[in-house]
C-alpha cells in the first residue's frame, strides 16, 4: 500500500534528522504534531544533498548530486520515489506548494560546494547563503503558515534572516573543517589563516543583526504551531554565537564550540517558562 510506504518514508526522514542533528531534532519535537513530519522531510532532503558534497570524498560526488537531483524531479513528476527521502520530500513540496525556485536555488548552492572554494565578493557570499540556508527557512515557513500566503509574505524576510544567521554561525563554528579539510573560505575579504579581531567582530555583528531582525519581525509573529520550536532553535544558535564570541580570533579556527546536554536542558526549561508566560 502506498500509505504504508509513505509512512516508512516519513519515518526515514525523521530517523535521518535524529541521527544527524540531535539539536535540530529536539527543536522539531517542540513543533505541533501536525507539522513535525513535514519539517523532518525537508531536513532529510537538504541533509542528504549536503552530505554528498561535504563527506562523500571517496565517491563521484558530482555524479551523485546530479543523480539525486534527477531522481527528485522524477519523484515530483511521478508522485513517488523508491528513495524514501525523496518520496517524503516530494510529498511535502506538493502538500504545501513549496516553490520550485527554492529547490533550484538550494541545489545551485550545493553544486557550488563541489568546485567553488572561495567567495571573493559580498554578492557571491549572499547568493550562496540564500541558496544554502535562506531557502530552507522559506521551505519551513511554507509549512508553518499552512497555505496562508499573506502570512508567508509578512514573515518571508525574517525567515531568510534567521536562515542566514544559522548558516553564518555554522561557518564560524566549522571554520577548521571548512578551511583545512574542504579548502573552503566563505567570508569574503577575510584571511582565515590569520583571522583578526576586527574581522571576527564584524562577522558576529552581522549575525546578531540577523538574529535581532528574525526575532522581532518573525519568531514573535509565527503561528502557535511553530513558535516554540523555532524559538528553541533560535535560542540554541544564539547561545552558540555567545560562546564563539568569547573565543579569541586567533584561536577560533582551532576551536569547535558545542552546547552541552545539561545546557540544552537548561535552555529548554527557561525557554518553556517564557513561552508559557507569553513572553515570546
Amino acid at each position: 500500500m502506498k500509505q504504508l510506504f509513505d509512512e516508512i518514508s516519513f519515518d526515514t526522514s525523521k530517523l535521518v534528522t535524529k541521527k544527524y542533528s540531535t539539536s535540530f531534532s529536539m527543536a522539531v519535537k517542540l513543533l505541533a504534531p501536525s507539522i513535525r513530519s513535514s519539517i523532518y522531510n525537508i531536513y532529510g532532503f537538504v541533509r542528504f544533498a549536503d552530505e554528498i558534497v561535504d563527506t562523500f570524498h571517496s565517491y563521484k560526488k558530482e555524479e551523485l548530486l546530479i543523480n539525486f537531483e534527477k531522481q527528485y524531479y522524477m519523484a515530483v513528476e511521478n508522485g513517488i520515489s523508491l528513495n524514501p527521502i525523496l518520496n517524503s520530500f516530494q510529498a511535502t513540496v506538493k502538500k504545501y506548494n513549496i516553490p520550485e525556485e527554492l529547490i533550484i536555488a538550494f541545489l545551485k548552492s550545493m553544486k557550488a560546494d563541489l568546485f567553488k572554494t572561495t567567495y571573493k565578493t559580498k554578492e557571491e557570499y549572499n547568493e550562496y547563503i540564500y541558496g544554502s540556508a535562506d531557502v530552507v527557512g522559506l521551505m519551513c515557513l511554507k509549512v508553518f503558515v499552512n497555505g496562508n500566503e499573506e502570512k508567508y509574505d509578512e514573515l518571508k524576510q525574517a525567515a531568510m534572516r534567521l536562515g542566514s544567521a544559522f548558516q553564518k554561525v555554522n561557518f564560524l563554528r566549522d571554520l577548521k573543517d571548512d578551511y583545512e579539510l574542504l579548502n573552503r573560505s566563505y567570508f569574503p575579504g577575510v584571511n582565515l589563516s590569520s583571522l583578526d579581531s576586527r574581522s571576527k567582530e564584524l562577522i558576529i555583528q552581522e549575525i546578531e543583526d540577523d538574529f535581532d531582525y528574525a526575532y522581532s519581525h518573525g519568531i514573535l509573529k509565527l503561528p502557535v504551531e511553530a513558535k516554540f520550536g523555532v524559538y528553541m532553535a533560535y535560542r540554541y544558535y544564539r547561545r552558540l554565537l555567545k560562546k564563539l564570541k568569547k573565543v579569541p580570533s586567533s584561536e577560533i579556527i582551532e576551536t569547535r564550540v558545542r552546547i552541552s546536554d545539561p545546557m540544552k536542558i537548561n535552555l529548554l526549561a527557561r525557554s518553556y517558562v517564557k513561552y508559557k508566560l507569553n513572553m515570546i
